[in-house]
């Protein structure tokens, strides 16, 4: 009797149970919003999948017919910028998940229910999070004045980092049929053996080890875009501009053919190091990117305009990259001089060093660093020890104010202005505002582009010199 009643039941709820193929509950104390938004990272922001409204309860309801892959999601709101929940769909499309005001699951086994998935994964980082409350805790008593309690801290800290060592491994292996700790063991990061001399080398050519670049889905995690953020302006931050691109073109030759990975990181970076105004280089960086990718066919989605302007921009950075021969100018000085034979060289100076500072009177910053580049200027030539000339450019059309300033503050180095010139200054050095600072070496190349603090000069000149000393006979 049973069987005959329960089948045709069952039956009948097939084509309901299909239709509906997720049913999502996350109550979430926490949230203010009237409605929230179910979706995936990519890179720095979110794709959105779904959304819900906010019940009397403030539970929120996703539900529907579309079949997730597995992976990674987030529950965020209108701002989308940051997520407020993150969780894992793993096996199970219907469940339902409980938070704190703080959006945290507190006790994962009674606060989700119908993801084994998840309830492991928040396990997880509710033992993580108390260990890392263990931790803050030791480096305070790490602090301590008494050598005998500051010995009992570092003792704690290491039976800490032994305890969560084999806890991680003994989870990740307990655990890797679900993603979210496939996850977690790709993107650990290398351990750096304590036989290795040079650490830093062997972290920045280790780092990607674990990824499976091949892996597609890793583009809507947080975890692969927190890890290239990471690398490029976290652990490549202060390399010189030729390592920059030689762990670049590391990374880059993994990917290189699969267009999906390569525009996921190629559209993220290039931008940063475009934009820098402050990073000594990372225009040399973005140069090299574009010959080595954009200009050898390499970024396929890139349309022709896109590569077209991306040369025209390189050609023009080139000029003021960092090594590149400086242009001699040839300007007049204060007198104004229409003839060329009293124009005054860029390059003709003494001094090793030559500042090319190009300012304009009216200019809020050049106020400011004016009279302070000029009195370090005074300072060493009173000192005997003038270790460098300022050529500076006049950026203003109005040369009767130009003339004023320099008169009134009395800018004893070469002044020059105006539109007496052999060249096209704007042009040839990338002057595109004030101030714009340029130093050039004694084969007056460049070796600086950015505008130095006036207290950063001499610094940067003592280790460009320890970087780069003169041959005993040019002394």
């Amino acid at each position: 009797m049973k069987k005959t009643v329960i089948l045709p039941l069952l039956f009948a709820l097939l084509p309901m149970l299909q239709a509906q193929r997720y049913e999502m509950a996350f109550q979430l104390p926490g949230a203010t919003d009237s409605m929230l938004y179910l979706g995936q990272h990519y890179r720095d922001k979110f794709i959105t999948l779904d959304s819900a409204v906010r019940s009397s309860d403030n539970t929120y309801k996703f539900v529907g017919k579309h079949k997730f892959e597995t992976g990674m999601y987030a529950i965020f709101n209108k701002a989308a910028s940051k997520a407020l929940f993150e969780f894992t769909i793993d096996g199970s499309q219907r469940f339902s998940v409980r938070t704190n005001q703080a959006f945290e699951v507190e006790e994962p086994e009674k606060d989700i229910t119908g993801s084994r998935a998840m309830q492991l994964m928040y396990s997880y980082m509710k033992r993580l999070n108390q260990a890392n409350r263990q931790a803050k805790d030791i480096e305070q008593r790490k602090k301590s004045s008494d050598a005998k309690a500051k010995a009992q801290a570092e003792e704690d800290m290491d039976l800490l980092n032994n305890e969560m060592r084999e806890y991680e491994n003994t989870t990740l292996s307990a655990n890797r049929k679900y993603r979210f700790f496939q996850l977690l063991d790709m993107f650990r990061g290398p351990d750096v053996p304590n036989e290795i001399e040079d650490k830093a080398f062997y972290y920045r050519t280790h780092y990607w080890d674990g990824v499976n670049f091949a892996d597609h889905s890793l583009v809507h995690t947080p975890d692969l875009f927190k890890k290239m953020n990471y690398y490029f302006f976290g652990v490549l931050y202060q390399a010189d501009y030729d390592t920059i691109c030689k762990y670049a073109d590391m990374v880059l030759h993994k990917i290189e053919g699969d267009t999906l990975m390569m525009r996921y990181f190629m559209d993220f970076i290039m931008p940063r190091y475009y934009r820098s105004t402050k990073n000594i280089g990372w225009d040399a960086v973005w140069c090299y990117l574009v010959r080595q990718y954009y200009l050898t066919g390499k970024c396929s989605w890139a349309l022709p305009s896109e590569i077209s302007n991306k040369r025209q921009t390189c050609e023009f950075l080139e000029k003021s990259l960092i090594g590149a021969k400086g242009a001699e100018l040839y300007m007049a000085d204060t007198s104004q001089s229409a003839d060329p034979k009293d124009w005054i060289s860029s390059h003709r100076f003494p001094t090793r060093y030559v500042i090319l500072w190009f300012w304009d009177p009216d200019c809020h910053h050049c106020q400011q660093q004016t009279p302070e580049l000029s009195h370090l200027y005074d300072s060493l030539c009173n000192a005997g020890n003038k270790r460098f000339e300022v050529y500076a450019v006049g950026y203003d059309a109005d040369i009767t104010k130009w003339k004023k300033y320099v008169q009134q503050y009395n800018l004893k180095w070469v002044n020059v202005g105006g539109t007496n010139v052999n060249i096209d200054y704007q042009d040839a050095y990338n002057v595109h505002g004030t101030p714009t600072m340029i130093i050039l070496n004694e084969e007056r190349r460049i070796i600086m582009n950015k505008v130095l603090p006036t207290k950063s000069i001499l610094p940067f000149l003592d280790r460009y010199e320890q970087l780069h000393p003169l041959p005993q006979h040019r002394r």
